[in-house]
């Protein structure tokens, strides 16, 4: 089989200025494109620094509710600070820093509720 990554992934979302600004300022994900497609429609593009995975955040699909995504999975290098960070921007991490057979993780949604995991994984994971 020839195929050989997930190069993106649509969000739903309802304000996609508010979703890119959570996704640039707070979680600090670089900007990939913002751009118009046609009449009411941008491709409104973000992704971790460096990352070949990145996220569109979308309006236009209406079998996609916004917040109806759960569990994307963000990965981190320094878990206590981004939590701490996360916390000065004014997000609600669900709960204490939790502790699992693969690693550590706190779950926070985006102002559109889609429900994020931010883990830092296990080395033999």
């Amino acid at each position: 089989m020839g195929i050989s990554a997930v190069r993106v992934v649509s969000l739903p979302v309802s304000d996609q200025d508010r979703a890119r600004d959570f996704y640039v300022d707070v979680l600090g994900f670089e900007l990939v494109a913002d751009t118009e497609m046609g009449p009411g429609m941008r491709w409104v593009q973000v992704r971790p620094p460096g990352s070949l995975t990145s996220i569109t955040l979308v309006t236009w699909f209406e079998s996609m509710a916004p917040g109806s995504v759960k569990g994307t999975v963000l990965e981190s290098d320094d878990l206590e600070a981004d939590v701490a960070r996360l916390a000065r921007s004014g997000v609600a991490v669900d709960a204490d820093i939790r502790t699992a057979p693969w690693g550590r993780y706190v779950t926070f949604d985006d102002p559109d509720g889609n429900g994020l995991v931010l883990q830092t994984t296990s080395s033999g994971f």
